[in-house]
Formats: C-alpha cells, structure tokens, sequence
C-alpha cells in the first residue's frame, strides 16, 4: 500500500514552484523542528511518518500546519508532554488571545 507522499509513476498535477515569502507561522514551525533535531530529540523521517500516519485529515492541511500538528504528536509519542498538559496550555493561549481582542 503507497503511502501519500509515494507518488511514483502516478499523476500528479502541476507543481507551484514560485518562490513565497515564508510567513512568521511557517518560520516559528521551522525554527521549532529545527530546535528539536538539533537537540537530537526527533528526526526528518519521524515527522514524516507521523504526518503520513494522519490520513486525510493530515493531507488536507497547509503545509506547515501539518508539520505543526506532526511534530504535536510527536512531543506526546515521546513523552515531552502529554495531550492533557498541550490542550491546558492551548486552552491558556486561547483565552490570554481572546482578552487581549476585546
């Protein structure tokens, strides 16, 4: 079974290789990858196999969203934290920005 980044011998559409200005999300998501491989603490290949593993709901994301949710399941599979302490700390985030819009 292929997995969806295995596109060899299948069509595959035209690819957008106009050069973009990265946006601060996407410099923040690569700086965070870039900070754990440098730490030896994850890989190129487990964020891919991670990414891979999230189906079509992985697929259907922007690019470095998917990377962000990746590297999410990544720092629970391994034990940095766990999925109740990322949702507190999501939920703080949350509420600290809507308080801050009013």
């Amino acid at each position: 079974m292929r997995g969806p980044h295995d596109m060899g011998g299948q069509p595959a559409g035209p690819v957008d290789t106009a050069p973009h200005d990265p946006t601060d999300w996407d410099k923040l998501v690569d700086g965070t990858f870039s900070s754990l491989a440098a730490k030896g603490l994850t890989r190129a290949d487990e964020l891919r196999r991670v990414i891979e593993t999230m189906g079509d709901a992985g697929q259907n994301l922007p690019y470095y969203e998917r990377w962000c949710a990746g590297l999410m399941r990544l720092v629970i599979e391994k034990g940095f934290v766990t999925q109740d302490e990322l949702d507190a700390r999501v939920a703080e985030i949350c509420k600290r920005s809507q308080s801050t819009a009013e």
